[in-house]
């Protein structure tokens, strides 16, 4: 510990150096033109049940609401067959396949037994998770959607702003004529 006594100041000094960001964080892509209309004279609370009726009838599940401030907040997931575990590359089969018998990670007890085949396995299937919100005031009506994908551990792997024109297209044909997406 004699010899280090001497870094000390240094490195007091540069855990100061730290800096912050120059900018925040922004959605990426940025949100389509589509994701954001004109109110046309129709009351937030009026543009919520439309929300919800459209968001409902596309296999959304609403978890939130505030009517008075005109926002409607949902979600939906459904599984990706054949994603496997695009990082782990010694959990891969091969092009033809495999099949195999072990203690698999993440399997607290027992055995696991897996077919694969060209890169993942059933039991490695992911799951995207949809998120939806939809925000109305006198001004107009404002969409974001962001999409997460989740690998069969649990893991974050890909996030991405889902704001798109078809999306937010579909959405508001659906809200303004009042039939499912």
């Amino acid at each position: 510990m004699r010899q280090w006594w001497w870094m000390m100041p240094g490195l007091a000094l540069l855990a100061g150096c730290q800096t912050t960001p120059t900018m925040l964080p922004t959605a990426e892509p940025q949100p389509a033109a589509e994701c954001r209309w004109e109110a046309d004279g129709i009351e937030p609370r009026e543009w919520v049940r439309r929300a919800l009726n459209a968001l409902e009838a596309d296999g959304f599940v609403v978890r939130d609401t505030e009517p008075a401030v005109g926002l409607v907040s949902a979600d939906r997931t459904r599984t990706i067959p054949g994603y496997g575990d695009r990082y782990d590359s010694w959990e891969r089969t091969g092009f033809f396949g495999g099949v195999g018998i072990g203690a698999g990670r993440g399997v607290s007890t027992g055995m696991m037994i897996g077919f694969g085949g060209a890169g993942g396995s059933i039991a490695q299937d992911a799951t995207q998770l949809e998120r939806v919100s939809v925000i109305a005031d006198p001004g107009g009506v404002r969409v974001s959607r962001d999409i997460q994908v989740i690998d069969w551990r649990g893991e974050l792997r890909e996030t991405r702003s889902g704001s798109d024109a078809p999306f937010c297209g579909s959405l508001r044909q659906a809200m303004t004529a009042g039939e499912a997406l």
